[in-house]
């Protein structure tokens, strides 16, 4: 993997479109920044506004609503969608009934600030907020401010069926949790996106069900902390006094749910995205285990190699506890890929702590990662409480190191697959080449191999002749 790959953003802006309704005329632009579950929303805010008569369409000009789903993680990503309101502006002066909102983590982040800052914008909506929109378009037709960012205890849009956008008819994302009760430093998800909450087992089924019957081949259950995921009857977990109560509630868990699904529906493939190295138990291991069509990867966050830093960061676990979690995986799951969230130059880190980091992805061998240097954000408890007293050079040439070694096991982990046929799901063609196609295995390796009369949703059996770092290059045998 390249090193401006894995430094990038995990999803790039993506303008939206999907198929038109019949009887809507108005056109919606939509674009999301950020994590998958900016993607699943962008769904599920489309589902809401195709009910207001509106179209997707992936041409900015022609939109008289345009939305950008947007992220607070880190800096890059705010400046990001900072750039693309100066060219909504661009368009806007051209057509001026033109309407222009934000969503997203950081409309919670800025709220009515936004209205004063980017006088394009005319409505400012949060994360929980997305069935307000019909009203909020109504006060901006009646020239008033519109901002609803009021975070829920409750929403989980489960009752909602997402338009599936820009999609490839194969794979699709559903939410089964939302909010965040980690209270990480350096952090904004838990004020950006609330409480955690679970969603009904019962509805998560069903939509699965509506994507099975689509011929969707595999599903990714997403949620800030996948591994929380606890439904009891609703609310909130912290509902209850004690863990005795919540213990004598009927209550499903995350390694239930996975086993449900995957046992309801054998032939469609499962993955799972985010995992929380604290709440990962090994009933969710033997689970993917247990069943073939769960597919053998983790995304295993760390963010630090050192203990110290990690309790810096109120991260729940120490560097030795995730390895024993790692150790396990290993053992109950051998052919099990994983992949790792990193931060380099949070405040205090010294040599020997970035050291530290290094040996943790040693000793991991992590099959790829996201890697990027802390940016301070405002609001969180490192921003409040803490120096960032790194300096920028510094943070370079610790992430460049990151980097490297990360490149180093990429390849390491690549060239185990050489010489082996693997199970790939079709997902549409090659970027560089019309002739072939791409796909991924299980362990979540892009495969690209020659064309033949295969079709997008298939499964193939590739014999994998060579790899780089990112990719497994084969042939259908």
């Amino acid at each position: 993997m390249s090193a401006d790959k894995v430094i990038e953003e995990k999803k790039q802006g993506q303008a939206l479109l999907t198929e038109n309704k019949e009887g809507n005329h108005k056109k919606l632009f939509i674009e999301s920044y950020g994590c998958s579950m900016n993607l699943n929303d962008s769904e599920i805010v489309a589902a809401i506004l195709a009910d207001q008569g509106y179209n997707t369409t992936h041409l900015l000009e022609e939109a008289d609503l345009v939305l950008v789903n947007t992220c607070s993680i880190r800096e890059k990503a705010e400046q990001t969608v900072r750039k693309r309101l100066e060219k909504y502006n661009a368009v806007k002066k051209i057509n001026p009934t033109m309407k222009v909102g934000v969503l997203g983590c950081m409309a919670e982040r800025l709220k009515a600030k936004f209205l004063e800052e980017e006088k394009i914008v005319d409505l400012v909506v949060g994360p929980d907020s997305y069935r307000d929109l019909p009203n909020l378009l109504e006060e901006v037709e009646a020239g008033r401010d519109a901002v609803n960012v009021i975070l829920s205890k409750e929403e989980t849009y489960g009752d909602v069926s997402p338009v599936r956008l820009n999609s490839n008819g194969v794979s699709a994302f559903v939410s089964i949790t939302r909010g965040c009760d980690n209270m990480c430093t350096f952090c904004v998800v838990p004020f950006t996106r609330g409480r955690e909450r679970s969603r009904d087992p019962k509805s998560i089924v069903e939509e699965i069900k509506q994507l099975v019957d689509n011929n969707y081949k595999e599903i990714t259950l997403l949620g800030q902390n996948v591994d929380s995921y606890l439904w009891y009857g609703g609310g909130l977990k912290k509902d209850f006094k004690n863990a005795s109560e919540i213990a004598q509630a009927t209550a499903v868990d995350f390694s239930h749910l996975l086993d449900l699904v995957a046992a309801e529906f054998p032939k469609t493939r499962f993955r799972f995205s985010t995992s929380n190295p604290q709440d990962m138990s090994l009933d969710v291991i033997y689970t993917m285990a247990k069943h073939e069509n769960i597919c053998k990867y983790i995304h295993l966050p760390v963010q630090s190699g050192s203990t110290a830093v990690l309790q810096r960061m109120n991260r729940q676990h120490t560097r030795e506890e995730y390895m024993e979690l790692v150790d396990n995986i290993r053992r109950i799951l051998p052919d099990c890929s994983i992949s790792q969230d990193m931060m380099t130059g949070f405040c205090g880190e010294t040599e020997e702590e970035h050291q530290e980091t290094l040996s943790l992805i040693e000793y991991v061998k992590y099959d790829f990662g996201f890697m990027f240097a802390y940016s301070e954000r405002p609001g969180t408890a490192a921003e409040k409480k803490m120096v960032d007293d790194i300096p920028l050079e510094v943070k370079k040439r610790r992430l460049a190191e990151i980097i490297l070694l990360q490149q180093k096991y990429s390849l390491y982990n690549t060239q185990k697959f050489v010489g082996k046929t693997v199970e790939v799901l079709i997902e549409g063609s090659s970027k560089k080449s019309d002739a072939h196609w791409k796909g991924r295995n299980s362990q979540n390796a892009t495969v690209v191999f020659p064309k033949g009369d295969e079709q997008i949703g298939d499964f193939v059996n590739i014999y994998i002749e060579d790899c780089t770092s990112a990719t497994l290059l084969g042939k259908r045998i």
